[in-house]
């Protein structure tokens, strides 16, 4: 006998004993047998909708973003869900065009980069002209245990610094903070008199040839005409070709012997950007409701939810599609919406498909709905899906939190195409952060070792994994469908307000 008909013998037997109760026995009888089926041309069209040069990256307070919000209202509409939008202020830099190429005074040397192929423009960075001596900074810190500013001049030239920190943790805790982001490494090149900073991508999560974009670069204030570009480390190699130390020579340098390793190139750069800025821009979270068809248990709530924003574009050259981050989360909630809106499937409890704005500004958008849903103790749980189009297997985070229903998600584990991993160990993130700090079970699926195509072009609809992609949006329909059939209740007496 199969987990999935023992489930379904006592969930039959449960709806017999509490019948009864409010308004269950007048509903329809819903087969715990009966499970929706993912139609991957469904889920794929989306995702190659919302990828598409159309929405320019989804950029937060961008009109490429509003005009994304705008087609999943469309879709959700057809689905009979009532649409609401949580409208907030956003900061947002939209970046228009960008001109950088290198030179050696006196020569006829000069090489000329392409904005998307060696470089992008950091999230927030200031608009400007520069045209100016170069400068190698290490990881731009200023501090008694390394001062990476001592032995050189800065004033009136462009800084090179290195993304994230030294290798090894042993820069402490107190001192890596301040200098984590590119905001801060900014401040402290312009502190010294520096007029501009190219950041060399030292991170992991991408190709070497590839550009990464981030949004979030650190607190305001903005700096507004401090132009800040993002280099792949092979554009970082080659700036540094026949100067003083090649780059991996002076990362190995500070790494190895814990000490600043500045130098001045012979080079100079010159640098243009074009870009408006909005310390206030308008965004929205999406909210629709599907209503539940049970008298009572239709004034309580599950969430299924997927961040829409993205990276943006820049110029006409450079955009940042998303397509597994996150329009692949936001095409399974799509699809979870046609499935439940189907008569067959019509979830007892209240069920909001959610998509977050602000989710590359520290998932601001969460923040946002747990601070503004008037009935937020009447959310049994929270289901979020980040990135499940491509990884080795899917991953369901949150079984420490929440135990029950970490483990209710993994019964639906029975699929053979793919493997799925259930990290109780691994905590919760992204959104599912301000759901779980309001006490509401919260669940993440995403997938293991997923992040092949992270913020970067090439995280395009050509490169989803369909069967991965199929299988974690068939454990959220089927997960979420049980969580609102009305038996399952996550919130503990002293969160649930009924």
């Amino acid at each position: 006998m199969t987990k999935k008909v023992v489930k379904g013998i006592l969930a039959g037997l449960l709806t017999a004993v509490f019948g009864g109760f409010g308004s269950v026995a007048s509903c329809q009888d819903l087969n715990p047998l009966e499970m929706p089926t993912v139609n991957e041309d469904s889920v794929m069209k989306h995702i190659v909708e919302l990828s598409s040069e159309r929405y320019a990256g989804r950029l937060a307070g961008s009109n490429g973003y509003n005009e994304a919000l705008y087609y999943a209202e469309q879709v959700l509409r057809t689905y009979g869900a009532t649409l609401d939008r949580q409208v907030f202020e956003i900061e947002c830099n939209e970046i228009e065009n960008c001109k950088f190429n290198t030179y050696t005074p006196g020569t006829k040397e000069k090489t000329v980069y392409t904005l998307g192929n060696e470089f992008c423009c950091a999230g927030m960075t200031g608009r400007g002209y520069v045209d100016a001596q170069m400068v190698f900074c290490g990881y731009g810190i200023d501090n008694e245990l390394m001062n990476e500013y001592k032995t050189v001049d800065v004033r009136g030239k462009i800084a090179i610094v290195l993304s994230g920190l030294p290798e090894g943790g042993w820069i402490p805790q107190d001192i890596a903070a301040r200098y984590r982001l590119l905001r801060d490494k900014a401040r402290t090149a312009e502190k010294h008199g520096a007029i501009g900073m190219l950041v060399i991508n030292t991170s992991n999560s991408c190709r070497s040839d590839e550009p990464q974009s981030r949004i979030y670069c650190g607190d305001m204030p903005h700096l507004s005409t401090f132009p800040i570009l993002h280099l792949t480390l092979d554009c970082g190699r080659q700036l540094l070709q026949g100067e003083a130390m090649t780059l991996d020579t002076a990362i190995s340098r500070i790494n190895w012997l814990h000490q600043a390793n500045s130098f001045t190139l012979l080079k100079k750069a010159e640098i243009d950007v074009n870009a408006s800025y909005s310390p206030r821009a308008l965004t929205a979270n999406l909210v629709a409701t599907l209503k539940g068809s049970d008298k009572r248990l239709s004034k309580e709530y599950i969430v299924i939810a997927a961040s829409l924003d993205h990276a943006g574009m820049q110029g006409e050259t450079c955009l940042f599609p998303g397509a597994d981050i996150n329009a692949s989360g936001v095409a399974a909630v799509l699809e979870t919406a046609r499935l439940l809106s189907q008569p067959e499937y019509r979830p007892r409890r209240s069920v909001l498909f959610v998509l977050f704005s602000g989710s590359e500004q520290l998932y601001l958008g969460s923040r946002v709905f747990v601070s503004a849903f008037p009935k937020l103790k009447k959310i049994e749980a929270f289901v979020n899906l980040q990135n499940i189009g491509s990884g080795d297997s899917i991953l369901l985070l949150g079984g420490n939190r929440y135990p029950s229903l970490w483990n209710l998600a993994k019964s639906h584990d029975e699929r053979e195409e793919v493997s799925v991993e259930h990290s109780a160990a691994l905590d919760l993130r992204g959104d599912a952060r301000a759901f779980d700090f309001n006490g509401i079970p919260s669940l993440v699926i995403t997938t293991l070792n997923g992040l092949h195509h992270n913020h970067v072009s090439s995280d395009i609809w050509e490169n989803i994994d369909r069967r991965t992609l199929v299988v974690a949006t068939q454990l959220a329909a089927e997960t979420v469908r049980e969580l609102a059939d009305g038996f399952y209740q996550g919130r503990s007496i002293r969160t649930r307000i009924r």
